[in-house]
C-alpha cells in the first residue's frame, strides 16, 4: 500500500500566512504532546517570519521556544524553513554566520532544514545544504515554484539534480503563491521522480483554490509528502486541511498513518484560539478567500495584501488596479523571479513607486539597487539592460558570488558589541539577524528578569 505523509504547518506557515506569525508559545503549549502522537512525517514550526516575530512581537525568544517545543515533542522530525544565504532575515550574511546558524538550529531540536533560495540561485543553497548535513540533520532542497518563459520543467529537473550533488535528502516544490495547477503539479513530480531517487515534497497554499486538486495529481504522480494545516487554520493563503486530504487519501487507499483521535483534538483546540484572533482583527476574514487573480498576476496572497497596505497608507487605493498590472511587467523587467519573501517585497514595491510617480523606476529604493547590482544573486534572465543601467547610473553589477564579498569576521565583531549582554552564541546570531529588535528584546529580558527577582526577595522578607 502506497503511503502518504504529512508535514502538519500550524506551528509555523499556516499560523503565518492566516495571522501573521502572532500565535504565542503560551497558546500551543497545551496541545504538543498531542501533535507528537498524530504521526506526522514531521511538524514545520520555526524558521520563516517565526525568528523575527518572537523577537519582534512576541517577546519571545526563538531559540528558547524551540527547546521547549523539542522537549514536549520528542517522537516527531521537528522542521525548520531557511532562506538559504539570507538565513532568515532579507539579506545576505556571510558563510560563517551561515554555517554557525545552521549548527545552532540543529543543536537546539531541528532535524530537517527546508532550504530554499528566492532566485532559485544554488549559490545561495549549497553553504546551508552542505552544513545541514554534516550537523546531522536532514537538508531539504526547495524549488520556489513559479511559472514565466523562462521557468521550465527541464530547468527545474536541472536544479534538482544539482540539489542531489549539494547533498540533499529530499526535494520540495514550494508552491508559495498556489499557482501550481494539478497538472503542473503531475508533470513536475513525474520529472523529478524520474531525474532523481529522493523523496518529493509538495507544499502549497489554498490562496486560488487549486490545493486539493494539486495535492491529489501530485501523489498519483509519486510525491512522497504533502503540507496540510489542521482545519481551523487551514484555507485561504494558507495549507489545506489535515483532515480532509486525510480522509481522501485513505479512502482512496493510502496509508496515511495519522492518528484520527489526535486530529480530533488538535482542530478541537484551535477553534477558539482561532476565533479569538477573528474577533480581535488579526485573522482577516479576507486571507480566507480564494483569489483567482494569483494566477493573473503571479502575485501570492501576501502580497496582494501588502500593495492595498502600501497603496491604503499612500492614500491612493484608487491606483491598485495599476499597480496589478504594473507588478508582471516589473518582474519581466527583474528577470522574473520568483515572489516569494524577500524578491515578492522587492517587485511588489516598485510597482507601487512605478505606478504613484507616473515614471518607471523615476523613484528606486535601496534594495532594488541591490537587486540589480547581483547582491541577491543571478536573476532566472537577465534583468533588461536598460532599465538596469536607468537603476545603478552607471555602477557596475558585481562578478560572482555576493556572499564571498562579505566580511568574515561578522560574528566576532557582533559578540564584541554585545559584550555581557550576550549569554550564549545563539543571541549572538539573534543579534546579527535582527540587531535593533534583539537589543529591545535583550534589555526586556533582563526587565522582566530583575522585576521577577525583587519580587522573589519581597516575598522572602515577608
Amino acid at each position: 500500500m502506497q503511503k502518504v505523509n504529512f508535514t502538519e504547518t500550524i506551528l509555523r506557515d499556516a499560523n503565518q500566512s492566516l495571522v501573521a506569525t502572532r500565535l504565542s508559545f503560551d497558546q500551543f503549549e497545551p496541545i504538543l504532546s498531542t501533535i507528537d502522537q498524530a504521526g506526522f512525517y514531521s511538524v514545520e514550526c520555526w524558521g520563516g517570519a517565526t525568528f523575527d516575530v518572537c523577537l519582534r512581537f512576541l517577546n519571545e525568544d526563538p531559540w528558547e521556544r524551540l527547546r521547549k517545543i523539542r522537549a514536549a515533542m520528542p517522537n516527531t522530525k521537528l522542521q525548520m524553513l531557511l532562506r538559504g544565504q539570507n538565513i532568515l532575515g532579507y539579506k545576505h550574511y556571510s558563510d560563517d554566520v551561515v554555517r554557525r546558524f545552521v549548527r545552532a538550529a540543529v543543536r537546539n531540536g531541528i532535524d530537517i532544514v527546508r532550504i530554499f533560495d528566492a532566485l532559485n540561485d544554488t549559490d545561495n543553497l549549497k553553504v546551508a545544504i552542505e552544513e545541514t548535513v554534516k550537523s546531522g540533520a536532514e537538508a531539504s532542497g526547495a524549488i520556489s515554484y513559479t511559472t514565466s518563459p523562462v521557468h521550465t520543467l527541464d530547468k527545474y529537473v536541472e536544479m534538482v539534480k544539482e540539489l542531489k550533488q549539494m547533498g540533499v535528502s529530499s526535494i520540495c516544490i514550494k508552491d508559495m503563491a498556489g499557482i501550481l495547477s494539478p497538472k503542473n503539479a503531475y508533470d513536475l513530480v513525474a520529472a523529478i521522480k524520474d531525474a532523481v531517487d529522493l523523496p518529493v515534497v509538495v507544499h502549497t497554499h489554498s490562496t486560488t483554490g487549486l490545493a486539493f486538486m494539486t495535492y491529489l495529481k501530485a501523489v498519483e504522480a509519486g510525491a512522497d509528502v504533502i503540507d496540510t494545516a489542521i482545519s481551523p487554520f487551514s484555507g485561504g493563503t494558507s495549507q489545506p486541511a489535515t483532515e480532509t486530504l486525510n480522509y481522501t487519501f485513505k479512502e482512496l487507499g493510502y496509508e496515511t498513518g495519522l492518528n484520527e483521535d489526535a486530529l480530533v483534538k488538535m482542530a478541537s483546540f484551535f477553534k477558539p484560539i482561532r476565533a479569538d484572533f477573528l474577533a480581535d482583527g488579526t485573522l482577516n476574514p479576507i486571507s480566507m478567500a480564494t483569489d483567482t487573480q494569483c494566477l493573473t498576476y503571479q502575485i501570492p496572497g501576501g502580497m496582494l495584501s501588502n500593495l492595498l497596505s502600501q497603496l491604503k497608507m499612500l492614500g491612493a487605493l484608487d491606483k491598485y488596479d495599476e499597480a496589478l498590472l504594473e507588478t508582471p511587467r516589473v518582474r519581466a523587467d527583474m528577470g522574473y523571479p520568483p515572489l516569494v519573501t524577500p524578491t515578492s517585497q522587492l517587485v511588489g514595491t516598485q510597482a507601487v513607486q512605478n505606478v504613484l510617480s507616473g515614471e518607471r523606476y523615476k523613484n528606486v529604493g535601496a534594495e532594488m539597487k541591490a537587486y540589480c547590482r547581483g547582491e541577491y544573486g543571478k536573476t532566472p534572465a537577465p534583468i533588461n539592460p536598460e532599465v538596469r543601467a536607468k537603476i545603478l547610473k552607471g555602477e557596475e553589477p558585481i562578478q560572482g558570488r555576493y556572499a564571498d564579498t562579505l566580511p568574515t569576521d561578522v560574528f566576532e565583531k557582533a559578540q564584541a558589541e554585545l559584550g555581557d549582554t550576550a549569554r550564549c552564541e545563539e543571541d549572538v546570531l539573534s543579534y546579527i539577524a535582527f540587531p535593533p529588535v534583539a537589543e529591545k528584546f535583550f534589555a526586556e529580558r533582563k526587565a522582566q528578569e530583575e522585576k521577577l527577582c525583587r519580587y522573589s526577595i519581597e516575598a522572602v522578607e515577608d
